[in-house]
């Protein structure tokens, strides 16, 4: 049974984690799976159907797999929705690729172990969060892929044959795909959070989606450490700011493709655009996405609060 935690550690807790990416501070990982659970996900070679692309928020820290004290049902919305991710593929995905809010590096940077371990990064929770296993087969295979994908865009790409799944894509993939049965790796943002960067990386990936594979991009649409402590907290001012911004990025996601991309590339124009991102490595996840869309019908699964906020998730096909 889960340790309930207070109040003060559920805020402190929510605050320390949403704000950042935290390279490797407070970090552990778990065991890696097995030999035979690497190669128990081996893919499929035959794909019919264009995967659609999807950008989803994941929540906090290690939410819901910890008791975190928010408020009862706050979150079934959420959880509700990734639940339905295996869904949304027509045919089933030989690879999951996930850009995760929570890796930047100076170049795309590609996961390649065969057995990626996790990455616990955040802190301040109670030792289960610790202990969460979500042992998938990686895909170093299919990161080849990506990588001569992306050098044919004149894309230059690197490798991490170490890091292990962050919370980005963990939390997600856990909620969504409880048995790991499928090959996953991690894409990396750019540290230069560039929007017309991560456009491009976007667009020279949306191939992949004809080839099985399917790309997610995980953050949050709504993401500032301090505003949701007040929300924690009782203050439901940020929520204003939260919906102002959300009702403009619910227009631009549904707008037509050069529309979306002109307003996402300006995207500090929106209202209290700031004030929901005071950094937007969150939000940086859905430039890639919207690249990927390669012409496809947007459309918002997911449109509710998510800690207090008005949130949303888009997916394009």
């Amino acid at each position: 049974m889960h340790r309930p935690i207070t109040r003060r550690e559920a805020v402190a807790g929510i605050g320390s984690i949403l704000a950042t990416a935290i390279w490797g501070c407070g970090t552990r990982r778990s065991s890696s799976p097995t030999e035979s659970e690497a190669n128990s996900g081996a893919r499929g070679t035959e794909v019919t159907s264009r995967i659609p692309a999807v950008y989803l928020p994941h929540g906090g820290g290690p939410w819901p797999f910890v008791e975190l004290g928010l408020p009862p049902g706050s979150m079934d919305g959420l959880a509700t929705y990734l639940r339905s991710l295996p869904d949304v593929p027509p045919v089933a995905p030989r690879a999951l690729l996930v850009v995760s809010a929570h890796w930047e590096e100076a170049q795309p940077t590609l996961m390649t172990a065969s057995r990626p371990p996790l990455l616990y990064d955040y802190y301040g929770f109670p030792s289960d969060a610790y202990e969460l296993q979500w042992p998938a087969p990686g895909a170093p295979d299919v990161a080849e892929e990506v990588r001569e994908v992306l050098g044919l865009a004149g894309i230059t790409t690197a490798v991490d044959a170490e890091r292990g799944f962050d919370h980005g894509t963990f939390v997600v993939t856990k909620v969504a795909y409880p048995t790991p049965t499928i090959p996953t790796l991690q894409l990396s943002l750019m540290h230069d959070l560039d929007p017309a960067r991560h456009f491009a990386l976007g667009r020279a990936l949306a191939p992949l989606r004809d080839r099985g594979v399917f790309i997610i991009g995980s953050g949050m649409s709504y993401h500032n450490m301090q505003a949701f402590r007040r929300l924690m907290a009782g203050d439901h001012g940020p929520a204003e700011d939260a919906r102002a911004f959300d009702g403009w990025l619910a227009e631009t996601v549904l707008a037509d493709e050069s529309s979306r991309e002109t307003r996402l590339a300006e995207w500090t124009r929106a209202p209290a655009a700031r004030a929901c991102h005071p950094r937007e490595e969150h939000l940086l996840p859905l430039m890639v996405i919207a690249g990927a869309a390669n012409g496809d019908t947007p459309t918002l699964p997911f449109h509710g609060p998510v800690i207090g906020a008005q949130s949303l998730a888009a997916q394009f096909g």
